[in-house]
C-alpha cells in the first residue's frame, strides 16, 4: 500500500471512506490521521509478528526494559521516517490537497513521562529496534500522563492531559493476556511435605490489561514491542464497596507521579510500582513457561532491566514466583534473580532514592515484604561476617532500617549490574553516594553514559541540517552516528559554514513564528537564542539564569552606553504540582518577562520567553533553533543530562558546569568550543561535607548580587507582592543549597564570553560544526550497544 504514491492514494481514500462512511471531501484531519495510522500498523504487522516468531524460533535472549516513564511524544513522523515511506506519503497526500504536517499536528504527545528518564527510555527502545536487538519496553498506560501545563497570570496551573481523548491508533488491546495483581490481604504460612508454603489470601485483586505498541526500527524489519499496562477492576471484588474499589483500581493507571505528600498518595505510588512489576514479570514468566516449561535457565534467556528505583520490586516479585510457584530453594531462586536483573541509577539526590515506610509497605504487599525482610536478614548476616562488630556500616547498608524499606539498597543487593549514566556520576556513586556498596560489590558497578536517538533529534527534528550533513559526508551517519566525526574537516570550510548559518536561521524563524503565535511576543530572529528547557528543579538552577537576566537588565537601565548583542532567553519547564518553590520560579520568569519585554528603554536588546506545556513535539522545534544550550546545574547533581546532547547535535554551543555528561562533551569538543564555569563537583561535595560556604558573604561583597537578590522582595516585581520571599530566603537564610550566588560571578563572565564569541560569526559557526561532528558518540545506539554487550548479553 506504500509501494508508490498512486497505490497509497487509492488505498488511503478507500480505507477512509469505508471506515468513516463519508466522502473524502467531508473528512477531518483527525479522520485522515487515524486512517494513515491504521494503514501503517497494518503495513508493519507482518514484521511485528515475524520479529516475535524469529526471537522464539532462534531462542534469542530477550531484554525487558521496565520503566515507570516512557516519554514517547508523537510517533507518526518517526514511523514514516523509520519505514522509509515519508516521501511517498507526503507526495500522495499533497496531490489529495492535504499537508502531511497538518495531519502530524493532529497527533497528541504520548506524555507518559516527566523528563529525561522517560525520554531516555523511549530513545533506548528506538535504538534496540534499529540495531535489530530483541528488546522490549514495559510501562504503565497512564490515562492522563503527567499533566498539561497552562500559565495563568504567570502562574502554573495543572490540567489533566487528554492524550487518549481520540484513542491511540498505535496500540492493540490484549485483554486475553491480562495479569492478576494482588494487594492487601494476609499470608497463610504452613508446612507441606516438609516444605514451608506461603499462600496470599483475602487479597484485593486488580487486573492488569496490556496494550501493545509497535517499536519500529530505522531501515530494518525488526519491530519490537512496548507493552503498557492498564489497571482495571477484577470481576469479583472481595469485601469492598464496588464503586470505591473501581475508583481505587482505576487510579493506579490514571496519573503519572501522584502527589505522595500524605499516606494516601504514598499508597497509590507504591501500588503503581508493584502493579508495573507484577504485571510485567507475570507476563514475561508466562511467555517463558509456554516456551520452555520451567524457569531453571530463566536468566540465560531473559534480561530484565530496571530504570531507576521505581521498578525495584521486580526483585522480590521474581523471587516470589521462583519460591512460591516454582518451589525452588532460596539459593537457586536468588541466583536466577540476581543474574536476571540489572539496575540503572539516575540520581544522587537523596529524595529521589525512594524509601517506603514499613507501616504502609507491609500491609499493602504482605508477601513481598516477607521476601524483602528475608533478603535483608541474609544480606546483613553476610555483612556481619565481612565486617564483624561494625554495626554502623551494617545499619547504613541495610535494606530495612529505621522503619523504612530502602529501594536503592534493594536494587544494588538484588541485581548483577549497577550503572551510572555519565562517567562523573558513576564515580560519585562508587566513591561517595554508594561507597560502602561499591566496597562490598565492586564487580557490579559500571558506567553507561546516556545517549539520544539521533534519528529523532536530528534527522526528523532538523531535516535541513540533516540534508546538509548528508551532502557533506553521505548517508552512513544515519545508521552509524559515529561517522558524524567526519564533519570536523568541514568546520573551517567557508561554504559549509555559510549553509550551516542558513539552516540555523531558517529554524530560528520557524521558532520565532511559533513564539509569536503562542505568546504574542515578537522576537529578533538574529538575536542569540539562549535556551534552557528541562524539568524545573532547584538544582537545575533556572534561578541562576533568571538572576543573570535581571543583572543584564539592570545594567542596560543604569547605563545608556552599555550595549549587548541582542539576546532572547527561552525557557520551557514543568514544575511538579506539589513543588511550590519551583512554581514560584516559573512565576518569577513571567514577572521578569513582563518587565523586560515591554521596556522600550533597553531597545529590544533583551527578550524573555516562557513556552508553556514543554513536551517532546515542542522540543523538536526548540532544539534546532537554539544557539546557546544552558546546562547550568549545580556540579555533582545532574547525573547525565540528555538535553545537552540534543542541543549539541543541532549545533548549539553549551554553557555549563562540569557536571554530568557536560564533562564528556567538554572532553570531545575541547575548551575552545564550550563555555565552562562554576564550582567543580569536588568543590561542591567538599562544601557539603565540611561546610565553609556562607551565601551572605557573596551577597554583601558583590553589588550585582545584592541588587538582584533585593529585587526579589523590594517591590521591583509589583505583580507578585511577597511571592518571591521563599526564593530570597533560600538564597540567604537557608544558605543557598545549590550555590547559585557562589557561581553567579563565574556565570556572568562565561555569558560575556558567549556574547563576544557570537559576534565573530565565522568562529561561532566553526564551534557549532565541531559540536555537531562530536555528537555521534552521544547517540543512544552507542549506549545500547554497551548495555547489550556488557550487561544484558544480547545479540542481533
Amino acid at each position: 500500500m506504500f509501494a508508490n504514491k498512486e497505490e497509497f492514494k487509492y488505498t488511503f481514500l478507500q480505507r477512509l471512506e469505508m471506515v468513516y462512511g463519508k466522502r473524502f471531501s467531508e473528512s477531518t484531519a483527525l479522520d485522515q490521521y487515524h486512517t494513515l495510522g491504521n494503514m501503517i500498523r497494518e503495513h508493519i504487522s507482518n514484521h511485528w509478528i515475524q520479529t516475535n516468531e524469529r526471537n522464539r524460533a532462534e531462542h534469542k535472549k530477550q531484554v525487558y526494559y521496565l520503566s515507570i516513564e516512557f516519554l514517547l511524544g508523537r510517533l507518526l513522523g518517526s514511523y514514516l521516517m523509520n519505514l522509509g515511506i515519508r516521501d511517498v506519503v507526503e507526495e500522495g497526500l499533497k496531490e489529495l490537497g492535504i499537508q502531511l504536517r497538518d495531519i502530524e499536528e493532529v497527533e497528541t504527545d504520548a506524555g507518559l513521562g516527566n523528563g529525561g528518564l522517560g525520554r531516555l527510555a523511549a530513545c533506548f527502545l528506538d535504538s534496540l529496534a534499529s540495531l535489530d536487538l530483541p528488546g522490549h519496553g514495559q510501562g504503565i498506560r497512564y490515562k492522563h500522563g503527567l499533566f498539561d501545563q497552562k500559565i495563568v497570570n504567570g502562574y502554573q496551573v495543572e490540567l489533566p492531559e487528554q492524550w487518549l481523548r481520540h484513542g491511540n491508533v498505535w496500540e492493540v488491546r490484549k485483554e486475553d493476556l491480562a495479569i492478576e495483581v494482588n494487594f492487601w490481604g494476609k499470608v497463610n504460612v504452613y508446612t507441606e511435605n516438609g516444605r514451608l508454603k506461603f499462600h496470599h489470601i483475602d487479597a484485593e485483586k486488580v487486573m492488569a490489561v496490556p496494550y501493545d505498541m509497535p517499536v519500529i526500527g530505522y531501515d530494518t524489519k525488526t519491530v519490537n514491542t512496548l507493552r503498557l499496562w492498564s489497571a482495571e477492576p477484577a470481576k469479583f471484588p472481595m469485601n469492598k464497596n464496588v464503586m470505591q474499589y473501581k475508583r481505587e483500581t482505576e487510579a493506579i493507571s490514571e496519573f503519572l507521579y501522584p502527589d505522595d505528600a500524605n499516606d494516601e498518595g504514598k499508597i497509590l505510588r507504591l501500588k503503581q510500582q508493584y502493579f508495573l512489576v507484577a504485571a510485567s514479570i507475570g507476563s514475561i514468566v508466562r511467555e517463558y513457561r509456554n516456551r520452555y516449561g520451567h524457569l531453571k535457565d530463566f536468566h540465560q534467556h531473559v534480561a530484565i532491566h530496571i530504570n531507576d528505583t521505581h521498578p525495584v520490586l521486580a526483585i522480590p516479585e521474581l523471587m516470589r514466583i521462583l519460591l512460591d510457584e516454582e518451589e525452588m530453594s532460596w539459593e537457586d531462586a536468588w541466583y536466577i534473580t540476581t543474574n536476571t536483573i540489572s539496575y540503572t541509577n539516575h540520581t544522587t539526590l537523596s529524595e529521589a532514592l525512594e524509601k517506603w515506610p514499613v507501616y504502609i509497605f507491609k500491609p499493602l504487599l504482605p508477601r513481598i515484604y516477607m521476601i524483602i525482610e528475608e533478603i535483608n536478614e541474609r544480606f546483613c548476616r553476610n555483612l556481619w561476617e565481612r565486617y564483624p562488630g561494625d554495626w554502623k556500616r551494617i545499619e547504613e547498608m541495610a535494606i530495612i532500617a529505621h522503619g523504612l524499606v530502602k529501594m536503592a539498597h534493594l536494587a544494588i543487593v538484588g541485581c548483577h549490574s549497577v550503572n551510572g549514566v555519565a562517567k562523573i556520576h558513576s564515580e560519585i556513586l562508587k566513591h561517595r553516594e554508594m561507597k560502602r556498596f561499591y566496597e562490598y560489590f565492586p564487580e557490579k558497578f559500571n558506567n553507561k553514559t546516556n545517549g539520544i536517538t539521533h534519528r529523532r533529534w536530528l534527522l526528523k527534528a532538523n531535516p535541513e541540517l540533516a540534508t546538509l550533513v548528508t551532502e557533506a559526508i553521505g548517508t552512513g551517519w544515519i545508521k552509524h552516528p559515529e561517522q558524524l566525526i567526519e564533519l570536523k574537516r568541514y568546520a573551517t570550510d567557508a561554504s559549509f559554514k555559510e549553509e550551516l548559518a542558513h539552516v540555523k536561521m531558517k529554524r530560528k524563524a520557524i521558532l520565532a513564528k511559533l513564539i509569536c503565535e503562542k505568546t504574542g511576543i515578537a522576537i529578533d530572529e538574529t538575536s542569540i537564542f539562549d535556551v534552557q528547557v528541562k524539568r524545573l528543579h532547584a538544582y537545575k538552577r533556572q534561578l541562576l539564569n533568571v538572576l543573570h537576566i535581571m543583572y543584564l537588565y539592570n545594567r542596560l537601565k543604569a547605563d545608556p552606553n552599555f550595549t549587548i548583542y541582542p539576546r532572547t532567553f527561552i525557557f520551557g519547564a514543568k514544575a511538579s504540582p506539589g513543588y511550590h518553590y519551583a512554581k514560584r520560579i516559573i512565576k518569577l520568569i513571567h514577572s521578569l518577562a513582563e518587565k523586560v519585554n515591554h521596556d522600550k528603554q533597553i531597545k529590544g536588546q533583551l527578550k524573555v520567553v516562557f513556552l508553556e506545556n514543554y513536551r517532546v513535539s515542542l522540543a523538536e522545534k526548540i532544539f534546532p533553533a537554539a544557539d546557546v544550550s544552558e546546562q547550568i546545574s549545580t556540579a555533582s547533581k545532574e547525573a547525565s543530562g540528555t538535553g545537552n546532547m540534543k542541543f549539541m547535535i543541532n549545533g548549539a554551543v553549551t554553557i555549563g558546569t562540569m557536571d554530568g555528561a557536560n564533562i564528556e562533551i567538554f572532553e570531545r569538543v575541547g575548551s575552545d568550543n564550550i563555555f565552562i564555569f562554576g564550582l567543580t563537583a569536588e568543590e561542591v561535595l567538599h562544601y557539603y561535607e565540611n561546610g565553609g560556604y556562607h551565601s551572605y558573604e557573596y551577597y554583601h561583597h558583590d553589588q550585582r548580587i545584592q541588587q538582584v537578590v533585593n529585587q526579589l522582595v523590594n517591590g521591583f516585581f509589583h505583580d507578585a507582592y511577597d511571592h518571591f520571599e521563599p526564593i530570597y530566603d533560600s538564597l540567604l537564610a537557608q544558605n543557598d543549597q545549590y550555590f547559585v550566588l557562589r557561581d553567579f560571578a563565574s556565570y556572568v563572565e562565561a555569558q560575556e564570553k558567549v556574547g563576544t564569541a557570537y559576534e565573530h560569526q565565522e568562529k561561532w559557526l566553526e564551534m557549532s560544526a565541531i559540536n555537531i561532528a562530536n555528537s555521534g558518540y552521544f547517540s543512544s545506539d552507542r549506549t545500547i550497544r554497551e548495555y547489550a554487550r556488557d550487561i544484558w548479553n544480547i545479540h542481533e
